[in-house]
């Protein structure tokens, strides 16, 4: 944990019927140049920017919040260049914002011939820093995704797989080796031991803007919105759900299988299981670590009692008001490669709801009345999600269960800002080399998937109708 710096400022209409012809084909429109992903939006950095409601007094928490963000942690916070506290034993990088920072803090993965200011993977360098001695596994690759790895079973003591599950966060890196960590002795975890029992699968990092709308988002609307257009989402194969909270019963909704309740228990999670940083929330070391890689007592964050102002909550606490107060992605039709025209882009919104693309990427949903400030309260959030969980099919399944959410089930993500993103699907298989965007549509088919529907009406488009879609997209 650290003594918070000065304050900052950051710069698919009318349902038809999956038989019909699609519209392209009874008007005789053009079918010629293959369907693309046009790429990702230039230009303006359309997020990271806070609520324009905020008080002075949330506005320095803000501000607060983003330094902490994007501080780098070390051991012992005695690292001129990673003053924070609490690093390891087991970590995935040594910031939020190396894993969010695409295209600004609060963002995804990285890739430099995207953002080259941004940079490529954070994870590369992060394997030796401060003197650490990891390896860099073969998943991680310099203009690949962050990724987090989860073992979907437990192996025994023999090295074989059993069918007990395992499914939480193992961490690829430990701070053996480093300057601040002497005497520490910690291997990484065996993963070409995993990869040949085929018991590996990744997660890329969720981005946060808008996160303060999606939590205020009242179960009532998301089950109200469930229960909506029953009969189209019936013929269709559509059957999401919630993910609930074990205990309260009410509905989780932060992470690719929703299965974190508040942005709290969000930031409280991922300091823990990303950055080995114990906390308030988390308050022990996890993985049972070597003693002789235990250098802080615990919690490492917490209440910073004797101090004042924004200075005075924990990081956690500053993690989930930047995240809170962050407001969400602004669209644009400028930037697009090839400069679509907004009739294309009108077009595409057309089409993105009569294939029921929006039976699940709801584009809108109403805030309930917040106590925080006007930006959260009775606001229209353009997520572009029904924030349920859905049966992707056994192409996408990663055998990982967390809570209500399935071993093949993920939330619909919210595709406000996809303009500006790189990597898609939850474990960043489609990528700028493979097709991107399309492939990630695509990719939303297999067997037993609920979009099986939805994407056999998409492919019956013609080109030009698809790269409308596509265009649209790229200007969320």
């Amino acid at each position: 944990m650290k003594t918070p710096p000065a304050s900052l400022t950051p710069v698919f209409l009318v349902a038809f019927s999956l038989f019909q012809p699609s519209p392209a084909r009874a008007q005789g429109l053009d079918t010629h140049s293959q369907a693309h992903d046009p790429g990702v939006r230039a230009g303006s950095i359309g997020a990271g920017l806070p609520l324009a409601t905020l008080s002075g007094s949330q506005q320095q928490y803000f501000d607060d919040g983003l330094e902490r963000f994007i501080e780098v942690d070390s051991v012992d916070g005695s690292q001129p260049e990673a003053p924070g506290h609490g690093l390891g034993p087991g970590y995935n990088a040594t910031g939020c914002g190396a894993c969010h920072s695409q295209p600004f803090a609060g963002g995804t993965s990285p890739r430099a011939d995207s953002y080259p200011f941004v940079g490529d993977n954070p994870q590369i360098a992060a394997a030796a820093e401060g003197g650490a001695t990891n390896a860099v596994p073969s998943f991680v690759r310099l203009a690949g995704p962050v990724l987090e790895t989860r073992f979907p079973f437990a192996v025994d003591a023999q090295g074989h797989l059993t069918t007990t599950r395992d499914g939480g966060v193992h961490a690829i890196y430990t701070i053996a080796g480093r300057v601040d960590a002497p005497g520490c002795v910690m291997a990484q975890p065996n993963y070409d031991q995993m990869q040949q029992l085929g018991n590996l699968v990744f997660r890329i990092p969720t981005p946060v803007f808008g996160a303060g709308l999606i939590e205020n988002i009242a179960d009532s609307t998301i089950i109200a919105n469930m229960n909506a257009s029953t009969g189209i989402k019936h013929q269709l194969g559509i059957t999401g759900h919630p993910n609930t909270s074990g205990n309260d019963g009410s509905i989780a909704r932060f992470g690719w299988k929703a299965q974190n309740k508040s942005l709290e228990i969000f930031s409280g999670e991922a300091y823990n299981v990303e950055m080995g940083v114990s906390n308030e929330l988390f308050p022990n070391e996890r993985a049972n670590p070597p003693t002789s890689c235990l250098y802080n007592g615990t919690p490492e964050d917490h209440t910073n009692f004797d101090d004042s102002g924004s200075a005075i909550a924990s990081d956690t606490v500053g993690f989930t008001v930047f995240m809170r107060f962050l407001a969400a992605p602004t669209p644009s039709n400028v930037g697009i490669p090839g400069n679509p025209s907004p009739q294309s882009i009108q077009n595409g919104k057309t089409l993105f709801g009569q294939v029921h693309c929006d039976l699940c990427h709801t584009p809108t949903l109403q805030t309930a009345a917040s106590n925080f400030t006007p930006a959260l309260d009775h606001q229209n959030a353009n997520l572009y999600s029904d924030l349920l969980v859905h049966n992707m099919g056994q192409g996408l399944a990663d055998n990982v269960v967390q809570g209500a959410a399935g071993s093949k089930e993920f939330r619909t993500a919210p595709l406000w800002g996809v303009g500006q993103r790189i990597f898609f699907m939850h474990d960043g298989r489609a990528t700028p080399d493979n097709g991107g965007l399309l492939t990630a549509i695509l990719q939303h088919s297999s067997q037993g998937s609920e979009a099986n529907g939805v994407i056999a009406s998409f492919n019956r488009l013609f080109e030009s109708q698809k790269q409308d879609v596509l265009n649209f997209l790229r200007s969320l």
